[in-house]
Order: structure tokens, then sequence, then C-alpha cells
């Protein structure tokens, strides 16, 4: 196919899939050599991680430039603080050396000596927040991938975390970190929902008491470093 014909079959591919919702998000894709590139503007999490999935089934070399519209805009000095706080308080990351880059410069927020629990990197530019450095455990890179994603006015992580030693990835990996990260969530209760995964989907299951709460696990869940879909069977009780 020429590559006016991939985009063609790629936008139809979105229409399929309401929650792309295609007709309120915009979403622009042009060729660069040989490489998709697909960029704009989309309500949530889910419609990201979809329309880039849906994008590789027929273009494999893809550039991810979508960014989220957070609901209301934020400096990303207050961006930055809203992540380094929820760094520094989490408790499994308490031996991390957290470490910030501001206008080209470092500032230790956290020196762990020595680094026994490794070290995160923050970058944060245009609401675009960056980790790099390197930590104990796939988990704990997941975790610190949600816990920027939670901070207000986030538009995009990219989670270029290390783990040290190596660890093989898996579906039970990927439902560990969900669960860890459902129980993170204040707002959840956690305890009433179950986990599974499968070639990286994602169900869940069990009961909650408001239609919120049910969104909320969904999100989060798509929030998970991996997570290509997420299959929500959570009932709300009446």
């Amino acid at each position: 196919m020429t590559d006016q014909e991939i985009v063609k079959e790629i936008r139809a591919a979105f229409e399929r899939e309401p929650r792309v919702h295609v007709h309120r998000n915009h979403i622009r894709m042009n060729f660069t050599g040989s490489a998709l590139v697909i960029e704009g503007e989309v309500d949530d999490i889910a419609a990201k991680k979809l329309a880039l999935e849906l994008a590789g089934e027929f273009a494999p070399n893809t550039e991810d430039r979508l960014r989220l519209t957070p609901a209301s805009p934020v400096a990303d000095g207050a961006l930055r603080d809203a992540v380094i706080v929820a760094m520094t308080e989490e408790p499994t990351l308490k031996n991390c050396t957290i470490r910030v880059w501001i206008k080209g410069k470092e500032e230790i927020v956290r020196d762990t000596q020595p680094e026994s629990g490794g070290a995160i990197h923050v970058f944060i530019e245009d609401g675009i927040v960056t980790l790099e450095g390197q930590v104990l455990s796939l988990s704990h890179k997941r975790l610190a991938g949600v816990l920027a994603w939670w901070a207000p006015g986030c538009r995009d992580v990219v989670n270029r975390l290390a783990v040290a030693p190596p660890e093989e990835d898996s579906d039970a990996e990927i439902s560990d970190a969900v669960r860890l990260v459902l129980e993170k969530d204040p707002l959840l209760p956690a305890e009433q929902i179950s986990v599974k995964t499968e070639d990286r989907v994602v169900t869940l299951e069990g009961l909650v008491f408001r239609e919120q709460e049910r969104k909320q696990a969904d999100a989060d869940t798509w929030y998970v470093h991996r997570v290509r879909n997420v299959i929500n069977h959570i009932e709300v009780r009446q």
C-alpha cells in the first residue's frame, strides 16, 4: 500500500474503535521517511494507547507524538513540583535518589548514598514528563510512570527507566503492577477489584460503589507501562 492508503486504513480502524473518539479528538498522521508520525491531542490515555496500537498494525515503525489534553493548563514548574512530591512521598521509592533538571541544570531533590534503590531523573517540558535512570524492578518502573501520569497537567509520560538487575517482563508482572497501582489510588476500593492479564490485555472485574470509581480503575490501568488494552467488567453496586 502507498502511504496515503495506509493512513486511510488507519483512519478507518479509528472509526471502528469508539474509545478513540475520532470525531472528538484531533489526530494527525504523516510519513517521514519510513516512519509514521502520529500526533495531536486526545482526551484520555485509552484513546492515546489504542490509537497507537491500531496504527502500529499497519505501520510498525510509528513515532508517538500524541498528547493528552489536560483538564486545565498547568505550568511546567507546577507540574514538576507535583511529580517530585509524588515521588518523594511514595514509600516504595524511599531509597531512590531523585534528580530533576530545571533549565538544563541538575537539582538533587533526594540523595541516597549509595543509590541502593536506584535513581530517577525527571525532565519536564511542555507538560511532557520524561523519566530516566534506573530502578530495582519493573514494578518500581511502572509505579513511577503512573505517579507522573497522575500529576495534574501531565500531557504525556516517556518512561525510559532501566531496571537493574534486568527482569523478564510477563503478564504476571503487569498484573502485579496494576494491583499495586490500584492499591495506591486513595479513591478506589482496590480490594474489591480483581486483575488478570493475557498478552498485555488486562481484564478488571469486581464491584464498586460509584461509576466514577469504575472509570478511575480503568484509567489507572491504562496508565501502566506496556498495557495495550483494558477490558473493564467492573460492576457498579446499585
